[in-house]
């Protein structure tokens, strides 16, 4: 079961007091949008087995979204940080890097 804390509201909770929404960080198109640009955001996901950065909602608290940074294969939950935040935190970064040698923040545009 995954834990996690709410960064707006400082709950800490089970993941059933969430609820998921996906990947974070995906650039979202305009109406003028190529008919790839929009396949490419409706399918083509990330899904590693691993370090996996997601949307969240406090569904069962202040029903904000926020982002998560969580390893896929053992749980593990490196931080939760706002939705405006365009990137994850340095500091989420750094705590990820410090335990899996090598991850690369991939690059949205």
């Amino acid at each position: 079961m995954l834990l996690l804390e709410c960064p707006y509201c400082g709950v800490a909770g089970e993941e059933t007091e969430f609820h998921g929404g996906g990947e974070a960080h995906l650039k979202r198109h305009g109406p003028e949008s190529s008919d790839a640009d929009f396949e490419g955001y409706l399918f083509h996901r990330e899904n590693p087995k691993g370090v996996h950065l997601e949307r969240w909602r406090h569904v069962n608290g202040c029903g904000k979204w926020f982002h998560a940074a969580r390893c896929t294969r053992t749980l593990e939950v490196f931080g939760t940080y706002t939705a405006q935040c365009s990137e994850p935190p340095q500091e989420i970064r750094d705590k990820i890097s410090a335990k899996r040698p090598g991850w690369t923040w991939r690059e949205f545009s």
